[in-house]
């Protein structure tokens, strides 16, 4: 068993304890949880949830821990992550760092300082191995210390990306990203940050975001190092995105047909990469466990003479999805 610290109980470590109690799986368990919050923040914040509803669970909390189901969550609020007493209480052999501020090798080389022998850092981190789970996992080796699982958007484009390249490759693309905003915008104007859009009330408006998603599929695939580039349209609902890529294949003469059925396959019976054709909306993913989720109905081929543009999409809970496909790279990885 692999037992799982979670470091920042937002969005993303909220989720992954509801993930992983969800599945029940044996081999992994959460033990210890780091947050600058009280524990009784913390459980309200579990139990209700806004977006993906309440949880099934019976929950408390004391003054040091939180409670689901009698099971009992040690609550740390260490600022330093070189000080969380992961391995003397709880036996945490792999973290989450799910807080955002520990985003490079450097910065999360304090938890190893801390005695653990893992981390997973929920977020792009800069030139190390980052792993989508269903597309590159096999690159993982015991001897990984510290890696990455990317971002929502990367899991979503990657198995798009790969299945395109190895069946009729890719010479050039660009991704946009109709994603769902965030916590780290604005609920009113204000002067928060020093870039202007972002400083715009995110439920009113459509506001043009910077992603690295499209440059890190360079880590992820690096047979497109350099080939894809992207942006990001963050919208007006609280989850569920979709993400386009128009690109120019190196096979000339293809058809929207042609390309829905040479990715149909690759999601079959794939947890980490759906098929749907129901001309589902955004609200429709908001819960579903794939990082990605193909729509062949978008499938587009635009030809003039010899040159063709293609675009595909796939759905993604930015959320729930990124999370699931999270926890399967942190089972893959703690295996290791």
């Amino acid at each position: 068993m692999v037992k799982i610290g979670i470091n920042g109980f937002g969005r993303i470590g909220r989720l992954a304890l509801r993930r992983i109690l969800e599945i029940k799986d044996p081999d992994i368990e959460v033990t210890a949880i780091n947050d600058l919050t009280t524990p009784s923040m913390l459980a309200y914040l579990f139990k209700y949830d806004s977006t993906h509803g309440t949880a099934p669970y019976d929950v408390s909390s004391t003054d040091h821990s939180i409670i689901i189901n009698g099971h009992e969550f040690h609550v740390y609020a260490e600022r330093d992550a070189s000080k969380i007493p992961w391995i003397k209480n709880d036996g945490v052999q792999l973290v989450l760092e799910c807080t955002g501020f520990y985003t490079s090798k450097e910065k999360s080389q304090a938890h190893l300082d801390a005695g653990v022998k893992k981390v997973l850092i929920s977020a792009p981190a800069g030139p190390m191995k980052t792993v989508v789970y269903g597309v590159n996992q096999d690159i993982l080796n015991a001897n990984d210390q510290i890696i990455s699982a990317g971002s929502c958007t990367t899991n979503a484009l990657a198995p798009m990306a790969y299945t395109l390249n190895k069946e009729f490759g890719i010479e050039v693309g660009t991704m946009t990203v109709i994603h769902a905003f965030t916590s780290s915008q604005m609920i009113l104007d204000g002067p928060k940050g020093k870039k202007f859009r972002p400083n715009r009330t995110a439920s009113a408006n459509t506001i043009p975001h910077s992603t690295g998603a499209a440059k890190a599929i360079g880590l992820v695939i690096p047979e497109l190092d350099g080939h894809l580039n992207g942006h990001a349209q963050r919208v007006a609902v609280v989850d569920g995105s979709v993400c386009e890529l128009v690109s120019v294949l190196k096979t000339k003469g293809v058809t929207a047909d042609k390309i829905n059925s040479a990715i149909k396959p690759y999601t079959k019976d794939n947890p980490a990469f759906g098929w749907n054709e129901d001309e589902i909306v955004s609200s429709d993913i908001i819960g579903d466990t794939h990082g990605g989720v193909f729509d062949p109905t978008q499938t587009e081929v635009t030809t003039n003479g010899d040159f063709q543009v293609v675009k595909t999409a796939t759905w993604f809970d930015n959320e729930y999805g990124f999370v699931s496909n999270m926890i399967r790279t942190a089972k893959s990885f703690g295996d290791k």
